[in-house]
Formats: C-alpha cells, sequence, structure tokens
C-alpha cells in the first residue's frame, strides 16, 4: 500500500475534527494489515474516540476479530454513524454513546449501558483526546490548561474506574499516549504533559492490578504523527501541508498502521505484556 507523504492545506474549525472533510480521508482499514480472524472472538470492547482516526481504525479490527462494540464519541455523528456501519458490515454489533468524557456520571452511564446491552466488558481502549497549539506558555489559558487535562486525564481515569470492577482475569485496559510524551512538544505543552501523565497512569496502575492478582493487564499504544482529524483541527494550513514530513520515514502515519498493536495487546498474545508502550511514530527514537 502506497501512503501519503504530503497534504493538501487545510483547517477545521471544530475540534476535534471531523473525518468526511479531511483531504484524504484517513485510512483505516485495508486486509494487509487487518484480516478476518477471530483473535477478539466474543470480546467487547468500549473505545472513547472511537468514531474516528485511530479509534475507527481499532474499531474496525477489533470487529474483523470476532469483538462487539462500544463507542464513545463527543458530537460527530455522522462520523460515529459511518464507524457504526462499517463495524456492523463487518458483522459485529455496534452501540453508540455521544458525551463528554471529563463528566465522571457520563462515564459511568457508558460503562452501565454496556453492561445492560452486552453483558460484560472484556476491553477498555482509552483513545479520545484533545490537543491546542500555544506557542507561547505565557498565553496558555487557565480554561485551555483544565480542559485538556480534564479530557485527557480525567476522562481516562474516569473510564478506568467505571469499567475496573467489570473487567475479569485476562481483561485489558490499553491507553493511547504519544510520542509527545517522550520527546515533548514546544506547541503542545499542555498536551504532552497530558500524555506523559497517561504513561504513569499505565504504569503505575499495570505495578497494582498485577500484584493484586487480577489477572487484568494495562498497556499504552504512543502514536507519532498520524492523520487523524485532530491534526487539521489544531494546526494551521501551512502545518498541515508539512504534517509528518520531519520523521525519520519523512511521512505521517495512518490510522491503520496503529490498529495491529491494539488487536496485539488486546488479545492472549500479550498474556505477559503489561505496563508498557508500544511506539509507533516513523522511526522516532525516545529510549523510553
Amino acid at each position: 500500500m502506497t501512503f501519503p507523504t504530503s497534504f493538501p492545506p487545510q483547517h477545521q474549525n471544530q475540534h476535534p475534527g471531523i473525518e468526511s472533510e479531511m483531504n484524504p480521508t484517513p485510512i483505516y482499514a485495508d486486509n494487509m494489515y487487518i484480516k478476518k480472524g477471530d483473535i477478539l472472538k466474543e470480546k467487547v470492547a468500549v473505545i472513547t474516540g472511537g468514531d474516528s482516526g485511530i479509534g475507527r481504525a481499532v474499531a474496525l479490527a477489533y470487529a474483523n476479530q470476532g469483538a462487539d462494540l462500544a463507542i464513545v464519541y463527543y458530537n460527530e455523528h455522522n462520523d460515529a454513524e459511518e464507524t457504526k456501519k462499517l463495524v456492523e458490515s463487518a458483522g459485529r454489533k455496534c452501540i453508540l454513546m455521544a458525551g463528554d468524557i471529563s463528566d465522571s456520571s457520563f462515564c459511568s452511564s457508558v460503562i452501565e449501558r454496556t453492561i445492560n446491552e452486552y453483558g460484560k466488558i472484556d476491553i477498555l481502549v482509552n483513545n479520545a483526546a484533545v490537543q491546542y497549539v500555544c506557542n507561547d506558555i505565557k498565553q496558555l489559558s487557565d480554561n485551555q490548561f483544565d480542559k485538556t487535562f480534564k479530557v485527557n486525564v480525567y476522562g481516562t481515569f474516569y473510564m478506568t474506574k467505571c469499567v475496573i470492577k467489570h473487567l475479569k482475569s485476562g481483561g485489558c485496559i490499553i491507553n493511547t499516549a504519544s510520542v509527545t510524551a517522550f520527546a515533548g512538544n514546544e506547541t503542545l505543552i499542555d498536551y504532552s504533559m497530558t500524555k506523559g501523565a497517561i504513561v504513569a497512569f499505565t504504569r503505575s496502575l499495570s505495578t497494582a492490578l498485577a500484584k493484586g492478582k487480577t489477572g487484568i493487564r494495562v498497556n499504552a499504544v504512543a502514536p507519532g504523527p498520524i492523520w487523524t482529524p485532530l491534526i487539521p483541527s489544531s494546526f494551521d494550513e501551512n502545518k498541515v501541508a508539512q504534517f509528518g514530513a520531519n520523521t525519520p520515514m519523512g511521512r505521517a502515519g495512518q490510522p491503520i498502521e496503529c490498529a495491529p498493536a491494539y488487536v496485539f495487546l488486546a488479545s492472549d498474545s500479550a498474556s505477559y505484556i503489561t505496563g508498557q508502550t508500544i511506539h509507533i511514530n516513523g522511526g522516532e527514537i525516545v529510549n523510553a
């Protein structure tokens, strides 16, 4: 498969962005990466930010491996309906829930509805996030700082806290971190801080659950520059046009290139892996 090496200048005013308005639209499915199988047969997965980008690619990959889905998203209803259609065309069930994961009561309702619908939860993917560019820390407002942390960190915490009592041995939590947690980013200081917190949360919770003999694993995936709706809704047109060009591989990644890592971490093949981070960043060495 040939992947784009550059993008037309573009910007979206709505955040975290609409996938259907991107040019080109992200690549979220290809048989070369995720073939039909039964690696996750009869599993139930909850994916936040599952309507588009990495979340959509993971949802479809999980469906193709036999899992039923609960997709959580903010307000991108058309993208979410398209993802549901794709999951159902793969022969699996999909429920959609729109809301703000920075609200603990909403997170509780997500888990409650999923249990009512499917009777269990096996996998939680904490993927939803926001990011806002700020070129000078003196201009980083309290409101922006609070919102970034409340969605990215509080949302991850709330979803995890709500689901943990329902996960049984063999269950897993997969958090979406970022290369920025390890390398930093001069214009995404608060976002990078939240992703560092998610890495620490992954390591701490995994240790607690392992020592508690729960049989529940917690891992993370740290994407680099991936072509998702966050990008045109975060950066200006010129930066979007150059997105990913500074990686060793010379291009941005696509959501489909992230999905196999999430399948692996959710599978029995990863039964002895917890507290770890898989880096999908086009070759940037982070040594962490």
